[in-house]
């Protein structure tokens, strides 16, 4: 590879790290074609970017890009894979989907929104991770239902106020 070659990758994931909040760094050497071709696969359908990288490649273009990546470019040792997408918890369940026929794909690291996940025992708490859409739901459904609950309060109230009253203008 040339230096153009190099200087012109490492400027395209500078521009791919600046462009997202969600990177995931993962180990997949080891994995047959088949199942490196079903991973591709499953990423593609889950709007995930994946890319085998050059370690040192990757660790000069987080150095150029904006965001703090704190201590992420040491886990680049080794096979390294990239996963980009919007979604925080996504590539960390096609992981963890994969990891139940084999013991690959290996999480390396994570960079969430400002926030650094290291380590493949992390791989459970990214999964937990809720996205903006998740959360959003979850706060309207939990604006809703006080709502819902003087609302029905009321229905309800009413049928026996009115019983209430109907039974005493009998009288």
């Amino acid at each position: 590879m040339t230096r153009e070659e190099k200087s012109r990758v490492i400027e395209d994931l500078t521009a791919q790290l600046a462009e997202s909040n969600v990177v995931y760094l993962a180990d997949i050497s080891g994995l047959n074609a088949e199942t490196t071709s079903n991973l591709r696969r499953a990423c593609f359908k889950a709007g995930i970017q994946l890319a085998v990288v050059k370690n040192t490649l990757l660790e000069k273009a987080m150095g150029a890009s904006d965001n703090d990546y704190g201590d992420l470019p040491s886990v680049l040792k080794g096979n390294t894979s990239i996963l980009i997408a919007e979604n925080g918890n996504a590539p960390a369940k096609i992981i963890k989907e994969f990891r139940k026929k084999s013991d690959k794909p290996l999480l390396k690291g994570a960079f969430i929104h400002q926030a650094v996940f290291i380590g493949d025992n992390q791989l459970d708490a990214l999964v937990a991770l809720k996205s903006k859409e998740e959360v959003i739901g979850e706060i309207i459904g939990l604006l809703q239902s006080p709502a819902k609950n003087v609302v029905s309060a009321l229905k309800s109230s009413g049928g026996k106020l009115a019983g209430v009253l109907k039974t005493l203008s009998e009288r």
